[in-house]
C-alpha cells in the first residue's frame, strides 16, 4: 500500500468515527452512550495522525536507512568490497537477495481495511433490532426485595425489567390494576403473537441481552417499529412469585420516535434533532 493510501485510511478512519460518535447519534447502534467521548478522542487521533504524515516528507527514494550518504569509508570499506567480489561471490549474492524481496510493502488485504472506514461515511450496517429479540432469551432480571410504593400517575411510566420484577417479585402485588406505560420495538414471535421488547448493551452490540414482555390485545404493529403500549398486568399464575407471567393487557399501542437511548432499558428520552 503507496504512502498516499496510508494517509486516505488515517484521514477516511478519523472522519467516519467523527462523524458516528460526534456529528450524529449512529454509534448508539453499536455502542453504550458511555462510549462515545472514546470514540471521538479516537476520530481525532486518528484524523490527526493522517494529517500529520501528509505533511511529513518522506525519506529520498534512494537514501539508505542509516541515513549514509555514500561517501568514502576507507580503505577497509574497500577490502570487505573486494573480498565479497572474489572466487567466493559472497558480496553479489548478498546484493541479489536484498534487491529480489521487498519486505516493506503491505500485504494486499490490507486494502480491506478501506470498507469499514468507508461504510461508517456511507453505509452503516442495520442496528440490532426484533430479528436479534425474537431469537435471544430473556434477560433475567435481578432480585429485590424491598420496592418504594408507586406513585399515583396513571398510566404509570415503567422500564420492562421493572415491570418484570414488580410482577414476579413484590409481594405486595402494588402492580395489581395499575395502568402502566411501556416503550420498545415490536417483536413477532412464532405463534402469531408479539412481544414489547428492549435491546440492552452493556458495553456494545456483541454482548446485547433482550427483556421481553409478552403483549395481549391489540394486533402487532410491523416488526421493529417502536411503540409505547399503555395497559394493565394479563392476570396469570400468582402475582409476586416466579409463575406470574411478564405480559401485559394492552389498551392503547401507538407508534413512536426511536429514543435516544434506545439500547438501554430506561425510560425513553426525547431525540435529538
Amino acid at each position: 500500500m503507496k504512502r498516499p493510501f496510508q494517509v486516505a485510511l488515517l484521514v477516511l478512519g478519523g472522519l467516519g468515527l467523527l462523524h458516528a460518535s460526534l456529528f450524529t447519534d449512529l454509534c448508539l447502534r453499536y455502542v453504550r452512550e458511555g462510549m462515545r467521548p472514546m470514540l471521538i478522542a479516537s476520530g481525532a487521533l486518528l484524523l490527526a495522525l493522517g494529517v500529520a504524515e501528509a505533511w511529513s516528507r518522506p525519506a529520498p527514494a534512494g537514501e539508505p536507512a542509516g541515513g549514509h550518504d555514500g561517501a568514502d569509508h576507507g580503505p577497509d570499506h574497500d577490502h570487505g568490497r573486494s573480498a565479497g567480489a572474489d572466487g567466493h561471490g559472497h558480496g553479489s549474492a548478498h546484493e541479489g537477495h536484498g534487491h529480489g524481496h521487498d519486505h516493506s510493502s503491505v500485504p494486499r488485504v490490507a486494502w480491506l481495511l478501506f470498507l469499514p472506514a468507508l461504510s461508517l461515511l456511507f453505509w452503516a450496517p442495520p442496528a440490532l433490532g426484533a430479528y436479534t429479540a425474537s431469537r435471544a432469551a430473556p434477560k433475567a432480571v435481578s432480585e429485590q426485595r424491598h420496592f418504594d410504593p408507586l406513585p399515583a400517575t396513571s398510566p404509570l411510566p415503567l422500564t420492562l425489567t421493572d415491570f418484570t420484577r414488580r410482577v414476579q417479585q413484590d409481594r405486595a402485588r402494588s402492580i395489581d390494576g395499575r395502568t402502566v406505560q411501556m416503550t420498545g420495538i415490536v417483536t413477532p414471535d412464532r405463534n402469531g403473537g408479539w412481544y414489547l421488547a428492549r435491546i440492552i448493551f452493556t458495553c456494545c452490540a456483541a454482548d446485547a441481552q433482550t427483556v421481553k414482555v409478552r403483549i395481549y390485545g391489540p394486533p402487532a404493529l410491523p416488526a421493529d417499529t417502536w411503540v409505547a403500549v399503555t395497559g394493565t398486568w394479563h392476570r396469570a399464575g400468582t402475582l409476586g412469585t416466579e409463575s406470574a407471567p411478564a405480559a401485559l393487557d394492552a389498551r392503547t399501542v401507538k407508534q413512536i420516535a426511536q429514543p435516544v437511548n434506545g439500547y438501554s432499558d430506561a425510560l425513553p428520552l426525547v431525540p435529538s434533532a
